[in-house]
């Protein structure tokens, strides 16, 4: 069972409040394609400091701490329009909420395309973050209504592994660009790039699938707004998701999206093209492991035992790169990428957090939940940075760093131990 007077998970995959369809697979397929280039984009933007991570520091004359607060920037703009993004999605739907935004993406990009310093760079960052508040979010929203609950966490699986395309492309793709062209050149093609999704994104999603009427249109006064996410923020079982979810995907993008460059670089002197190429198959081990992910809740009729020993496995491997004072590379290399794999269970807890909550609240659910993870991926990464400059930008600090990131996934194990289960069929 899973909270209490909201939703529950039966064994049969079916549950209140959740509007779905069961139509051909061939009907999900333009949904699917463009929220995996949303997505895509969402990733290529939070990732894309890391491989060229030293360039923005010869560049624009950056600190170790405003490099850290560059990467968080992105995230703090997610976290703080997740709650308007909620009430967009349930009064206008994803459809809108997310073609709209992606044009501020645009103008951001264009922002650090032509930054002179790093408060253009922290600036830009920020308004991409909001131009990419409802990408993944629209994921969760949509595919809760055209997929079975038993089915949501493997086509949650199938998007986020996808989108991290993104992900590939801002590691070794990237770093050649830059080498080429000039990172500035780059984004001013990613804007253009931002500016077909968007376009696309409207003209072919759908909120719904044809099989299933819209409810009848209604406005929401702002008593029923504020009740609605009190409705939420009250919801049994919501806590223990929130203190996981700040945590788990924000220590896997803190490594693989901010700071693996810079160590790379720091501790292991690689060039460009060879950070991308470690950052490339720590992002390809990543995909596998969201995969991986996906239907273990169905094998295991339990989502928090697979939350459980992937937090467990991450913890270890980073304890033991704490442990390890100038590995040789291969060994870094093969730690880095076996973390990434293990670490991908954030997919996990957004099917356990949508779970939830009812239909009607979706929006404000999902987003809510997104929350902890926007507000982790501001805190975590800003964090390390400031660990880097404490310590010297070498072999101690990043150990050093890593050890507060497996501290920070048992404290949040901690809390989430005591999380209700949603098993599936």
């Amino acid at each position: 069972m899973v909270a209490q007077g909201h939703a529950s998970v039966h064994a049969e995959g079916t549950q209140p409040g959740f509007m779905v369809a069961s139509g051909p697979m061939a009907s999900r397929l333009p949904l699917l394609s463009l929220l995996i280039a949303v997505t895509c984009l969402s990733q290529f933007y939070r990732v894309s400091n890391s491989v060229i991570a030293p360039e923005l520091v010869r560049d624009l004359d950056l600190s170790a701490r405003q490099l850290g607060w560059a990467g968080s920037a992105f995230f703090f703009a997610l976290f703080a329009v997740q709650v308007p993004v909620g009430m967009w999605f349930d009064r206008f739907g994803a459809r809108r909420t997310v073609a709209a935004l992606s044009f501020l993406a645009m103008a951001g990009a264009l922002v650090i395309a032509f930054s002179s310093g790093a408060v253009d760079l922290i600036a830009g960052r920020t308004i991409v973050g909001v131009g990419c508040a409802a990408s993944f979010m629209s994921v969760v929203f949509l595919c809760s209504r055209w997929f079975p609950p038993a089915k949501l966490a493997t086509a949650l699986s199938w998007v986020f592994a996808a989108s991290n395309i993104g992900t590939l492309a801002a590691a070794t793709p990237l770093a050649w660009v830059a080498a080429t062209v000039g990172w500035r050149t780059g984004f001013v093609g990613l804007a253009a790039v931002t500016v077909l999704v968007a376009i696309g994104f409207y003209l072919f999603v759908r909120d719904r699938p044809p099989e299933q009427p819209a409810p009848a249109a209604k406005k929401e006064s702002l008593a029923e707004i504020m009740k609605g996410l009190l409705e939420v923020w009250t919801t049994p079982g919501l806590v223990p998701v929130l203190a996981m979810h700040f945590f788990a995907y924000a220590t896997m993008l803190t490594v693989l999206g901010v700071w693996g460059g810079p160590y790379l670089y720091d501790v292991h002197k690689l060039d460009a093209v060879a950070r991308g190429n470690v950052l490339l198959a720590m992002g390809a081990a990543q995909i596998l492991g969201i995969l991986a992910y996906g239907p273990m809740d169905r094998v295991l009729r339990s989502r928090k035992r697979v939350v459980l020993g992937g937090v467990a496995i991450s913890a270890t491997l980073l304890v033991v790169m704490a442990a390890l004072p100038q590995p040789p590379l291969w060994v870094a290399v093969v730690l880095l990428t076996v973390f990434c794999f293990f670490c991908a269970f954030g997919t996990t807890i957004v099917a356990q957090g949508r779970a939830l909550f009812p239909d009607r609240l979706a929006g404000r659910g999902v987003t809510t939940v997104n929350m902890a993870q926007c507000l982790g991926l501001t805190v975590l990464p800003a964090g390390m940075g400031y660990i880097v400059e404490a310590f010297g930008a070498g072999d101690l600090a990043y150990r050093v760093s890593f050890g507060a990131l497996a501290l920070g996934l048992v404290l949040g194990a901690s809390v989430y131990v005591r999380s209700r289960d949603s098993a599936t069929a």
